[in-house]
This record gives structure tokens, C-alpha cells and sequence, in this order.
């Protein structure tokens, strides 16, 4: 190809500003004993969901749109490519193709393998549907020791698992009756109304979880009700996770959630709610799940996981 004069590689042939760095050049695939600012790790599965879903092309969408900013921060005067930040990339989890119960194995099995690494003091991983997030806390309690969670949701995800088996709807719900999680170590921020079954409100409240609903998050500061959570959580955790389903964020900037709904979150409050929480030394390790890319408009959705992402160096 370098004979020609105009002529690149397949998918290469981009313009480039010189002055410009793309945050997706922050990207670093790992390698044995290579450290990172933050790492990545996709976990591409989408068949548990109750309703259609294409959430296994989320992680490829998330980072490409990681093309779509520069890795300059105008506000703080900042470049993270000057900084010299890196994410280390893990990859995508291979799935199986029929076996549910196999990809949650596969998920927990990668994400505990990938935190044995020590790569990156903060992991993410890139849903997939909600129902990764069981595996993944699995994985995660038994490397880092007891999880506290904070979930930024729409919906509880405390569905019973009669109706329906490991459904995206059931993930928190899992996790306690396992005995992976306690109910008063859950957070719940965001909850919105006509969007849960009573039942699964009052199995909350039996189980000691900590609701906010989204009135909560109206009227008081994102950075209150975080430090709140923390201060709950602090003592009696070894870590904290952050689940981030995106249909917590209102209709008009998240279409490309399955379950879109209005009354929601704003994009700002969500991105001020991580950077409050990642002030704290416990919290190491995020999900962001349920984006469809299929639905989405613009990659709107993608766009601002992506953004979180960037936010979290």
C-alpha cells in the first residue's frame, strides 16, 4: 500500500488534524504486566433480556464513539493524551451461543481473571444487558472482598427468577438470594414511577435496600445523595461498584435503551454522580449496560457511555 500515493489501508483513509487526539488513541489492548489509568472489558451478550434487545453490539459502539471526542478538556485546561493516560482494553468476552447460563459463567470467570491482573485501579465493563452485572459482582467479591452497590436505574432489576430465569430484570434480586450481596449494601438512585411491580418495591424495602427515587434525585444535590451513599457504605464494604443502566438517563437522551421511558435522569447529573463517586478509594469498578445500538439515534446512547468513560481518567 505504500507504493501508492493516495492510497491506505481499509477504514484508515480518515482525515487527521495534527493537532488533534482522538480519545479512542487512548486505547491500549493489554498485554502481561501492562498498567492503565482505567481498563475496559466487553461483555457482549444481550439474549437474557426480557425484551428485544441488541445490547451485545454495545461495547463495539462505545469505543468507536470514543472517536468522537479529543482528548482536550476546555474546563480544566487538561489533555489526557499530554497526561499520558491510557485504558487498557481487555477485549471483548467470547459467549456462547445458545447457553445463557455458559455467557454468565464466561462473564464471571473474565472479569475475575481480568481483575487478578492488577492492570488498572478502576475497571469498566461494557454491557451487554443488565444481566451481566451478577456475574461480574461475583467475580468481584470474591477479588476485592464484600461489594457494596450503587445502581443508577430506572427500574429495581429485583424481578423474581420463576417467571422468567436470569433475566436482564433480575440481576440484584440474584445476587442476594446467592448470598453475594446484602440488601442494605444496594443503592438504588433514579427509580422512576410506573416503571416497577409494587412487589418488587416491597421486596426492596424488606431486603434493606436504599431507594431514590427520581423526586429524590430532583430535589437534592447529585453530589449530596453520593456522598450520602458512600458515607452508608463505607464501613461496611470492602468495595464499591457502580451499575450504570443507561435507561436511568430520560428518553430524549438515551434512545437507544430498550426500555426508554421520560421523567429521567439528565446526562450532567449522571456524569457529576461517577466523578463524585470515583473521588472515593473504594470505588473500583463500574458496569454500563443495556444500550442498544440498533435503536439508538446518532449513537446518542453510545456517545455518552463514552463520555462517562473519558470522565473517569
Amino acid at each position: 500500500m505504500s507504493t501508492f500515493r493516495h492510497i491506505k489501508q481499509a477504514g484508515k483513509a480518515q482525515f487527521k488534524d495534527r493537532y488533534t487526539t482522538k480519545a479512542a488513541e487512548l486505547l491500549t489492548p493489554w498485554e502481561e504486566g501492562k498498567k492503565g489509568d482505567i481498563a475496559i472489558i466487553g461483555a457482549p451478550l444481550s439474549k437474557p433480556s426480557i425484551s428485544h434487545s441488541g445490547a451485545n453490539f454495545a461495547p463495539d459502539a462505545i469505543r468507536r464513539c470514543l472517536n468522537s471526542f479529543t482528548t482536550y478538556n476546555i474546563e480544566s485546561g487538561t489533555d489526557l493524551a499530554e497526561d499520558k493516560k491510557t485504558i487498557i482494553d481487555f477485549g471483548d468476552i467470547t459467549m456462547h451461543p445458545t447457553s445463557i447460563e455458559d455467557c454468565h459463567q464466561r462473564i464471571y470467570e473474565s472479569v475475575k481473571d481480568a481483575t487478578n491482573t492488577n492492570a488498572a485501579p478502576f475497571t469498566i465493563i461494557l454491557g451487554g444487558d443488565h444481566s451481566i452485572t451478577t456475574s461480574a459482582v461475583k467475580a468481584i467479591k470474591e477479588t476485592k472482598g464484600t461489594v457494596g452497590i450503587i445502581q443508577f436505574d430506572a427500574h429495581h432489576d429485583l424481578r423474581n427468577t420463576e417467571d422468567g430465569g436470569p433475566t436482564n430484570g433480575t440481576p440484584f434480586r440474584r445476587l442476594i438470594e446467592e448470598g453475594h450481596l446484602k440488601g442494605e449494601h444496594l443503592i438504588q438512585i433514579g427509580i422512576r414511577n410506573y416503571a416497577n411491580a409494587k412487589a418488587y418495591h416491597d421486596y426492596a424495602i424488606e431486603q434493606g435496600v436504599t431507594v431514590y427515587t427520581m423526586k429524590d434525585v430532583r430535589h437534592q444535590p447529585i453530589a449530596e445523595l453520593i456522598q450520602d451513599a458512600l458515607t452508608q457504605l463505607e464501613s461496611q464494604v470492602d468495595t464499591v461498584y457502580l451499575s450504570v443502566d443507561m435507561d436511568v438517563l430520560d428518553q430524549a437522551y438515551a434512545p437507544g435503551c430498550p426500555a426508554i421511558g421520560p421523567g429521567g435522569m439528565h446526562p450532567d447529573t449522571l456524569t457529576n454522580a461517577i466523578q463524585a463517586a470515583l473521588q472515593h478509594p473504594k470505588v473500583t469498578t463500574m458496569d454500563i449496560v443495556e444500550i442498544d445500538p440498533t435503536l439508538d439515534i446518532r449513537d446518542m446512547t453510545s456517545r455518552i457511555a463514552s463520555l462517562l468513560i473519558i470522565n473517569s481518567l
